[in-house]
């Protein structure tokens, strides 16, 4: 039986249908959904959610009377109280799961509510995405209706004082809809596993049994499976094992710095799906085939604002200022980068998530992932972005045909100025100078303020190549394995240290 095929309930069925309305329309329709959920909890009535909903410009309203949040904040005022036991706080009832997120560069972990209405909405957006591949070229039908292997966090959750608090992944596994059930790989017992290394090993070992065609996650987690399947089974690609793998689902990172590791594996080509799903909700996913972006869910269980990310909103650290000014919707451009606020189905409200987006096209309201707030480098102006960092890492390392699947960069000293240290993973021979003076003339392309600091305060760019190993022993050693963990692209404070201190003792 395809997956494609189950019949859905007609709740679920309803909301599948693409409203023809406008951006603008759809955000403000799910903003007084959410209002109207809220309205009576503590944080609804301190807020006037009642008066918001009654506004001729509920848009413009919501944002006059209601702060914005970063995590720190929202916890410290509101979310405290949820862990607590207390009810009704930032969304009707108790909240009974969290979803343990640490971002890719603090070490404390933070608590994200997740509620039943989060968890549907989530899997509304799924659902249309699975519905998306329909229009994919070469789809075939049966493909989809095989197994999927969901390389996530464990759903052995940690049991507090009346909830539960783990990665987002395992309790998005542990909460899969029966229908679903039949295709779902590992399978609940391996699943539950909280050691990363045994899950992987029985994964290795059940291998053999599965027809796998969808595999989702992280791709870092994703290359090393397939890998330790590979090396396992002696087996010339992994389509060996598994003849019938036609689609990776991945998210969090750019794919590109893995791809050309990914395609060693492979005997054929794969249909790389990409999607953008966050602790704080299903934020966007790719639709059709060959989108430059993902499309944002717009008209699920989020409300979205863009802070645009510049001198005016932000200061050098990061940190949204007080006078910044966010837009909806019907506000944004094209080619700009944005912090996202999310206000969602959780109790999150005004929330800075810490990523930044560009739209690549407004009218269909797909965007790119171009980095994070914290983690961008301007020293001096140079204002580069991760999204910059992985365009000229990838044409430095396809010019000189070496697989790179992880980088990180820090900021260091240089005399009285400054330099950028990049640190890159590969296991091929690679020509260090070469491939940091190709890095280095592409970022003066791809970004003018970069070109002008390299001739001003920003005297020098040096390169260390580390073994891949290197990279994933230090995740291992903050206890960041698997899941949805990923390496941070740009590293600054104590965990450069720790990552300098780290690297000193290994090599």
């Amino acid at each position: 039986m395809a997956l494609i095929e189950i019949s859905l309930p007609k709740t679920i069925a309803k909301a599948l249908r693409l409203p023809a309305s406008s951006p603008r329309r759809q955000q403000l329709k799910v903003l007084k959904k959410l209002l109207k959920k809220a309205r009576f909890t503590e944080f609804g009535q301190r807020y006037r959610f009642d008066e918001i909903m009654l506004s001729r410009h509920p848009g413009k309203k919501f944002q006059q009377l209601v702060p914005t949040y970063n995590y720190n904040s929202i916890y410290k005022e509101w979310w405290h109280k949820t862990l607590e036991g207390k009810p009704d706080i930032c969304w009707p009832g108790k909240i009974k799961y969290y979803a343990l997120s640490s971002g890719t560069s603090e070490s404390a972990s933070k608590y994200i509510p997740i509620t039943e209405d989060l968890l549907k909405g989530n899997r509304v957006v799924m659902i249309k995405q699975l519905l998306s591949l329909r229009h994919y070229d070469g789809i075939h039908y049966s493909n989809i209706g095989k197994g999927w292997l969901m390389l996530g966090g464990s759903t052995q959750l940690q049991k507090g004082r009346g909830y539960y608090a783990g990665d987002l992944s395992g309790i998005t596994a542990k909460k899969v809809p029966f229908w679903f059930t039949p295709f779902y790989k590992p399978g609940k017992k391996i699943a539950k596993m909280t050691d990363w290394n045994d899950k992987l090993d029985e994964i290795v070992e059940q291998a053999p049994n599965w027809d796998i065609s969808f595999v989702v996650g992280v791709p870092a987690w994703i290359q090393m499976c397939m890998e330790k399947i590979i090396e396992r089974y002696k087996l010339k690609s992994i389509h060996d094992i598994w003849p019938n793998l036609s689609f990776f689902v991945h998210g969090g990172v750019s794919f590109e710095p893995y791809k050309k590791g990914f395609e060693k594996l492979l005997a054929k080509p794969l249909t790389y799906i990409e999607t953008y799903l966050a602790s704080e909700g299903f934020i966007a996913y790719q639709d059709r085939q060959y989108a430059k972006g993902m499309k944002l869910s717009i008209n699920d269980h989020i409300f979205f604002e863009f802070v645009p990310f510049d001198d005016e909103n932000f200061d050098a650290e990061g940190n949204m200022l007080p006078s910044a000014e966010p837009c909806m919707i019907h506000e944004v451009e094209e080619g700009r980068d944005y912090a996202i606020l999310i206000s969602t189905s959780a109790g999150a409200w005004r929330y800075l998530i810490g990523d930044t987006v560009r739209f690549t096209d407004v009218d269909r309201c797909e965007v790119i992932i171009t980095g994070r707030t914290k983690h961008f480098l301007s020293l001096v102006g140079e204002h580069l972005s991760v999204d910059n960092m992985n365009r000229a890492l990838q044409l430095a390392s396809e010019e000189m045909n070496v697989s790179v699947p992880e980088f990180t960069v820090a900021g260091i000293p240089h005399g009285t100025f400054f330099a950028h240290q990049w640190y890159v993973a590969s296991d091929d021979h690679v020509d260090a100078d070469q491939l940091c003076s190709k890095i280095d003339q592409h970022l003066k392309v791809l970004n003018d303020d970069y070109a002008v600091e390299r001739t001003s305060a920003l005297k020098e760019v040096k390169l260390q190549v580390l073994p891949e190993h290197i990279f994933m022993d230090f995740l291992a050693s903050k206890g960041k394995v698997g899941g949805q963990h990923k390496f941070p692209r740009v590293l600054k404070g104590n965990m450069l240290q720790d990552w300098q201190t780290f690297i000193n003792n290994k090599i």
